[in-house]
């Protein structure tokens, strides 16, 4: 029996192409399917809003979490089975990170990053010992993943910190990693 019972998922809430949104929804009903909770941004347009969408679709329990500023501007997800609203953005991934056995990062912009570099390098640093999953079928994070690789040389990247990533390329792999 797996001891995960939430999965956090960051990615794109803004327009992208029908593939990220395939897998958004791919993701969402895979977390439903085994019977988790998805945790999310809070936000009901681009990925966001397909991966908690296909969630409640397969039966799955949601929540979102989402600044207060960013109600309007992110269209909150008021179908949420729960929706958080938190007075900022180090609240909101407090909040995340407290509800959450488990990170998986879709493509997405800077946000995205921001809350995946969070979640890895505290997972390095030994703060949680969280599966932090990155699931990436399209090559999305290719660039990014190798200019860190290639700073495994330098002392500034380790093997220790590498190590504390997963990486797959399907989601069913991500939802297992998560396991």
């Amino acid at each position: 029996m797996s001891s995960t019972k939430a999965v956090c998922v960051f990615c794109a809430s803004g327009p992208v192409g029908e593939e990220y949104l395939a897998l958004a929804r791919a993701v969402g009903t895979g977390i439903a399917a085994r019977g988790w909770t998805l945790v999310s941004g809070g936000g009901r347009v681009g990925m966001m809003g397909e991966v908690t969408r296909a969630a409640r679709a397969a039966g799955g329990h949601t929540v979102g979490v989402i600044p207060e500023g960013l109600v309007h501007r992110e269209v909150a997800d008021e179908d949420s089975g729960e929706l958080v609203v938190v007075p900022g953005m180090r609240e909101r991934k407090a909040e995340m990170d407290a509800r959450s056995d488990a990170w998986i990062a879709l493509p997405g912009g800077l946000g995205t990053l921001e809350e995946l570099f969070e979640a890895w390098t505290s997972r390095y640093l030994d703060m949680h010992a969280k599966p932090v999953v990155v699931c990436d079928p399209g090559g999305f994070y290719d660039g990014l993943l190798a200019w860190v690789d290639g700073l495994r040389g330098t002392g500034f990247v380790g093997e220790r910190s590498l190590a504390a990533l997963t990486r797959t390329t399907t989601v069913d792999a991500a939802l297992d990693a998560c396991a």
